[in-house]
């Protein structure tokens, strides 16, 4: 048995500040169309795959920020991807700038069927960086600022053939993001990420380091969890702000399969059989069978750190 699905990371090059929506989908479609050529069922995209990412930038009036976020989904600008997406029978994961109706904001996925049917919708979770100006960064990381914290956990769906799963960003950083996914049978975890080469608390750490973060970050969620990652860059040079690529596929080893060798709009193909999971969640990670729970109860009860008394 086997559920071969061919999978595609579609990295983007940088989207300046001043470029607009309909520019940014018309490139999209382009990588999706190339995607659809070479076979692709799913197509995953990056974070704020739409715009520049804006939460570099301070706004003293929060609604001036408004302008970067979508209100509707799909909109006019992005009726072309999906029907693009519809008309080559492709999946595709992508995330934006969600403004609700009620007025929420928050940081948000999608995963949108062969069909063009939206099959469920994710909200970052883990926000990083600072909710005000912060005049000691070398340029600010305002996430906290311009997004809610998600309040729709960590769900997956049955869809394409596989149960599938999404995060976002930081989220990668954070083991429960994962094992949370891991305990529903995930079998592909998609994230995008914009991840700036510098530190801004750290100027001095070598691009290195922060890469091979990211990478470890992947391959651990993948391996601990028997589950294929996606994880996709927007990458370059951002109106003078760098943001690293090295969007990769990893499969339930945790071995990367695939991985964007440029910093530009790139598609990254890897064919993956969903049915590679089934080992590692039927031994070493056989959940049921291996888990204590009754050990693990910090997990939820306390968020800091709490040392023994001296």
């Amino acid at each position: 048995m086997s559920r071969l699905l061919r999978i595609a990371a579609a990295q983007s090059g940088p989207i300046q500040k001043a470029e607009p929506r309909q520019a940014v989908v018309a490139r999209l479609c382009t990588m999706l169309g190339k995607a659809a050529d070479e076979g692709a069922d799913l197509v995953v995209f990056t974070e704020l795959a739409l715009t520049t990412f804006f939460p570099r930038y301070y706004e003293e009036d929060r609604d001036e920020m408004d302008l970067w976020f979508e209100r509707d989904m799909p909109n006019a600008a992005t009726e072309p991807l999906f029907r693009l997406a519809r008309e080559r029978s492709v999946g595709f994961y992508l995330g934006y700038g969600e403004l609700t109706p009620d007025g929420q904001h928050f940081n948000t996925s999608i995963i949108v069927d062969k069909s063009g049917t939206l099959v469920g919708k994710y909200r970052k979770v883990h926000l990083p960086g600072h909710d005000e100006f912060d005049p000691e960064r070398e340029f600010q990381h305002l996430e906290k600022r311009y997004f809610l914290p998600g309040d729709l956990g960590f769900p997956v769906w049955r869809t394409m053939g596989g149960v599938m799963g999404m995060c976002i960003c930081n989220d990668r950083r954070w083991p429960e993001t994962f094992r949370v996914m891991g305990l529903q049978g995930v079998e592909l975890v998609m994230l995008g990420y914009n991840t700036p080469s510098v530190n801004s608390q750290k100027p001095d750490e070598a691009i290195e380091k922060r890469t091979f973060h990211n990478r470890l970050a992947l391959q651990a969620g993948a391996y601990q969890n028997a589950t294929f990652v996606v994880g996709v860059a927007k990458a370059g040079d951002e109106d003078g702000f760098h943001l690293f690529g090295e969007s990769c596929i990893v499969n339930p080893d945790g071995e990367i399969i695939a991985m964007a060798e440029t910093e530009a709009d790139e598609v990254v193909m890897a064919e993956i059989d969903l049915d590679d999971c089934n080992f590692g969640k039927s031994t070493m990670f056989d959940f049921a069978r291996h888990r204590r729970i009754e050990h693990y109860g910090r997990i939820t009860s306390q968020t800091g750190a709490e040392p023994p008394a001296e």
